[in-house]
Formats: structure tokens, C-alpha cells, sequence
């Protein structure tokens, strides 16, 4: 995969942005209170599960919302597109978090973009989206492809959690970063992976960029990454019904 590097790609899958993502832990709090995480060995198998599903199946939804924001008929695709990431994430408490999260990133990405594209405005969104839809659709704003959404929201399911996971054990951050590092090329298999659910239009010779989806693409919602992790679901059942917690989720 050649995703060519872009500010506002960097700015996306930048841990500081303004999107409420350093509140939420991606279920590593809840991992760390039942033992199942005590170090970094631990800690890189719990990166890994969770990129192989929960980071899939954004990367999926990312790519989607980037593809499908310059259709004619954006408003109504990635109204059904929601849906479609309801459907892919089981546990109410993980939805709760996503849709906090993609209030949170539609803050930063109205001040920062007018519109992601002439089909489309911010208020088309509604007011709690899914995080990896407008995650999409702020990288076509910002002239970022639905590859480079994808490998963004997978990095992000990676990085939130092991930053969470370094504050929570007070782990060495160089060897935090090193996990990081080493799950690079599974990051990219990965966001690649999620690229699947397109059907290129006959004519279309390469996949889409976001400077011309319009036309060219067929997207097939029901080819999306559906992979979920039934022990993530309970982490985060667990973790929103604590009554003391240092994250969201």
C-alpha cells in the first residue's frame, strides 16, 4: 500500500488532536484491572487482538465514509453507513465511545475544513457520528485518500490504547513506542485489508482517490470488515459500569 504523506493525513493520526481520544483507553484500563495486561509483552498481544478486529473493522468504515462522502447522494449512503457501524460494533458501551469520540473529532473538523465535499456538509453528520465516518470524511476534506483514512483509523487503534496503557503502569515510553514501531506492517496489512469491500466500477482501472470518487466506485456496505472480539465487548461492559475509572472507555 503507497499512501503518499500529507499534513492533514499526520494531523488525523496525531494522538494530541482535539478529539477526545486521550480520555478513552480502547478497553486497556478495563484489561489492565482484570490482569490481563501488566507489561509490555502483554501489552503488544493486546495491541495486536485489537488491531486485527476493532482496528479492521474502522479501517473498513474510514475508507467507506471517505469513498462515499463525494457521492451524490452522500447524506443518505453514509446515514446507512451509521448503521452499518452499529451493526459491527456488539457492545453498547464501545458505540457510546465511538459516537463521543466522533462528536469530539466533528469539532475539530468543522473549524478546520468548510465542507468534505460540494455533497456533503458537516451537518449532514448529525450530531453524534460514528469516530471512523467522520474520521473519512475529514480526510477527504483535508485531501487525504480513502487508503490513507484507513491506515490512519488503524494506527489510531493502536496509539490510543498503548499511550492509555504507558499512563495507567507507568511503562517505559521508549519501549511503548518500540510496540508501536514493531506493529507497523501488521498496521498497513491491516488497513489494506480493509479495502476489500470495494467493487470498482468496470471501467476504473485503480482504486479511488479523493480527488475522484464520483462515479467511478461501487461500494458494497455488506463486504465491510465485520470481525469483533467477544473479550473486547466484555472489557468494555465491565469498564462502563465501574464507578471509578481514569478513562471513558
Amino acid at each position: 500500500m503507497f499512501v503518499p504523506a500529507t499534513a492533514a493525513l499526520l494531523a488525523l493520526a496525531d494522538q494530541r488532536l482535539p478529539s477526545g481520544g486521550h480520555v478513552h483507553s480502547g478497553g486497556i484500563e478495563q484489561a489492565i484491572t482484570d490482569g490481563l495486561v501488566s507489561e509490555v509483552n502483554g501489552l503488544e498481544r493486546f495491541l495486536e487482538r485489537r488491531l486485527h478486529t476493532t482496528g479492521l473493522v474502522t479501517a473498513g468504515l474510514a475508507a467507506a465514509a471517505a469513498t462515499l462522502s463525494a457521492d451524490p447522494e452522500a447524506a443518505a449512503q453514509l446515514a446507512r453507513l451509521d448503521a452499518e457501524a452499529d451493526a459491527r460494533t456488539p457492545s453498547p458501551a464501545q458505540r457510546t465511545a465511538s459516537r463521543a469520540q466522533g462528536r469530539g473529532l466533528l469539532r475539530t473538523a468543522r473549524a478546520a475544513w468548510a465542507a468534505p465535499s460540494t455533497t456533503l456538509s458537516w451537518s449532514d453528520l448529525g450530531a453524534r457520528p460514528h469516530h471512523p465516518i467522520v474520521l473519512g470524511c475529514a480526510s477527504a476534506a483535508g485531501g487525504v485518500s480513502p487508503e490513507g483514512a484507513a491506515l490512519a483509523a488503524a494506527y489510531l487503534s493502536v496509539s490510543a490504547p498503548s499511550t492509555a496503557a504507558q499512563r495507567l503502569l507507568a511503562l517505559d515510553p521508549v519501549s511503548v513506542a518500540a510496540v508501536t514501531v514493531r506493529l507497523g506492517p501488521a498496521i498497513e496489512q491491516i488497513a489494506e485489508a480493509a479495502l476489500l469491500g470495494w467493487k470498482p466500477d468496470p471501467d476504473q482501472t485503480s482504486a479511488p482517490t479523493a480527488q475522484g470518487l464520483t462515479g467511478v466506485i461501487n461500494f458494497d456496505l455488506d463486504l465491510l470488515p465485520d470481525d469483533s472480539d467477544p473479550l473486547l465487548d466484555l472489557l468494555a461492559e465491565r469498564h462502563a459500569a465501574r464507578e471509578e475509572r481514569l478513562f471513558a472507555s
